[in-house]
């Protein structure tokens, strides 16, 4: 298991921080991605190692230690990141056997060609060497090779089942303790573009800060995780962002509302699926997202299997997965994450602070250093020239939000109406109508949700707005507004299943309006819509 040696720093150990940023010597676009990382980042291309690796994403333990762990050993204690002494002689999986005490490391960058995961291997499987085996679910060598080089300082770990994590919920751990635990994230996507776009987006975020909504998925399989969730909605509302909680047993509807999703946290479903899937669906810059599924990062090379690849595809700039089966005690939990985060820790070690199992199935994607709060929601509100005109009112509502929170409520509501005429967006007029609502001032509420109906187009985006804003007309007293609003959107083209949710809801507010015509044309095509199909003829 993981020692506490190391508790002496060498003046060379003591010396600023690095970053070691590893490729596959083989694959000409994992050389440039690693290249157009410390360019952007401003490192020396020195930071770049470069190996010779099989170009699969899944590779044997053998090719594990003669292709990555010992190559990649020697080149950090020659280039003094790892302060340790390497034997010739090798352990049984044929790793060098290490004595180390500690490294300089601030993170590994693993560029997209790097293997992904290491295949279970029954002939070096020694149930002896970790007690953790006498659950039969822990007993395989699988593991993630990300994983496996967070431990490059520690020595020659066992294989069979994992290494507790000594970082794992610790807010201020020993210094001794940090420097046993090497800091890892992963480059990787289903193109090299999108591997590289996890880069650039990490940078805008930690210039302009995150603007944009937060969304819990609850409801799955297992209590603990719904609690972890659950745990993220304060942490949430401490950081101001307006968030939408589900907490129904499926995952979020395809055509639930996901405007600007920049925090997402959720579960359970193989596939990515949803909103993620609505056509033209991108995340704002800096999003981060987790679902929580055992075979989340499976592969990265996919743009529809399993999450982690699509995810990426898809604009996210940092998630995180399984390769394989980890069981859910042993995954990162997001209310740890998001604490993390929060109080301004880089990726890697906010992963390294949420998660208990190192050795393991688990992966970060995006880079480690990103520093997604590094600009204060103060400092951001300053800055707000700068930001696109469609993220804008996503960070002046984040200003509202922390505002009223404050009990600064008329300075939030004035904030909120001036933002209406500066910079209209239906988002903003919603919550500001929301926040009037609240206050007692229907008038006002309905003033703000006129913008509405103004907008001479809809985007599918818009829809699921649109029907929130005729909720919220009904109960600001003017549901023969909502209605109209829930008329011209039922005019439009919708797909069945949003048509179904729009054609329930226009039915009650229509109910409230007294409009008995529009009742019985919505009820008989709800009715049709939803009646199962006819059985087939029996032949004779």
């Amino acid at each position: 298991m993981v020692s506490a040696c190391g508790a002496w720093l060498s003046p060379a150990f003591a010396a600023a921080p690095t970053v070691a940023v590893l490729a596959n010597r083989e694959d000409p676009e994992s050389l440039e991605l690693a290249r157009y990382y410390v360019a952007q980042r401003g490192l020396d291309e020195s930071a770049i190692v470069a190996l010779t690796m099989p170009l699969t994403e899944e590779i044997t333990w053998g090719e594990f230690a003669v292709t990555i762990w010992n190559p990649l050993v020697r080149e950090a204690v020659k280039r003094g990141w790892l302060l340790a002494s390497v034997s010739e002689t090798k352990d049984p999986v044929g790793r060098l056997r290490v004595v180390s005490s500690g490294h300089r490391l601030e993170a590994l960058v693993i560029c997209r060609g790097v293997p992904l995961r290491v295949a279970h291997d029954a002939a070096h499987y020694d149930a002896k060497s970790n007690p953790l085996t006498a659950n039969p679910a822990l007993q395989t060598t699988e593991a993630s090779v990300d994983s496996e080089l967070a431990l490059l300082a520690t020595g020659n770990e066992p294989i069979a089942a994992f290494v507790p994590n000594p970082l794992f919920n610790q807010s201020n751990p020993p210094t001794y303790v940090r420097e046993q635990i090497v800091p890892v994230g992963r480059l990787d996507g289903p193109t090299l573009a999108d591997a590289k776009g996890l880069v650039d987006r990490a940078l805008m975020a930690e210039r302009d800060g995150l603007s944009g909504r937060a969304y819990l998925d609850i409801g799955g399989p297992h209590r603990q995780g719904d609690e972890w969730l659950e745990a993220c909605a304060p942490e949430l509302a401490a950081l101001g962002f307006e968030t939408d909680i589900d907490r129904e047993g499926a995952t979020l509807p395809e055509f639930a509302r996901f405007d600007a999703p920049v925090l997402y946290f959720g579960w359970y479903a193989g596939d990515v699926n949803g909103p993620f899937n609505a056509p033209g669906f991108r995340f704002p810059v800096g999003a981060i997202a987790l679902h929580i599924h055992s075979y989340s990062a499976v592969t990265m090379r996919s743009t529809s299997r399993a999450w982690t690849g699509p995810l990426v595809a898809k604009g996210v700039t940092a998630t995180f997965g399984n390769v394989a089966e980890p069981y859910l005690q042993f995954t990162h939990q997001p209310q740890l994450l998001l604490k993390a985060l929060a109080r301004g820790e880089p990726l890697g070690r906010a992963a390294l602070f949420s998660i208990n199992a190192l050795s393991w199935k688990a992966v970060v994607i995006g880079d480690p250093l990103y520093r997604p709060f590094v600009v204060s929601s103060e400092a951001q509100w300053e800055r707000r020239a700068s930001l696109p005109s469609a993220l804008e009112p996503y960070a002046r509502l984040r200003r509202i939000r922390l505002l009223a929170a404050a009990g600064r409520g008329e300075e939030a509501l004035a904030l909120g109406q001036a933002g209406l005429r500066q910079n209209p967006s239906l988002p903003l007029a919603l919550s500001l109508a929301g926040l009037q609502l609240s206050a007692g001032d229907a008038a006002a509420a309905r003033r703000s949700l006129g913008i509405f109906a103004l907008l001479p187009k809809w985007r599918p985006v818009d829809w699921p707005l649109i029907m929130a804003s005729a909720s919220a007309l009904q109960t600001a007293e003017d549901a023969p507004a909502g209605l109209k609003l829930m008329q011209r959107l039922l005019g439009s083209e919708l797909p069945p299943a949003q048509r179904i949710m729009a054609l329930k809801q226009g039915i009650e507010i229509a109910r409230a309006v007294r409009d008995f015509t529009q009742i019985s044309r919505w009820e008989a095509e709800y009715a049709k819509l939803t009646s199962p199909p006819p059985a087939p003829a029996v032949q004779k």
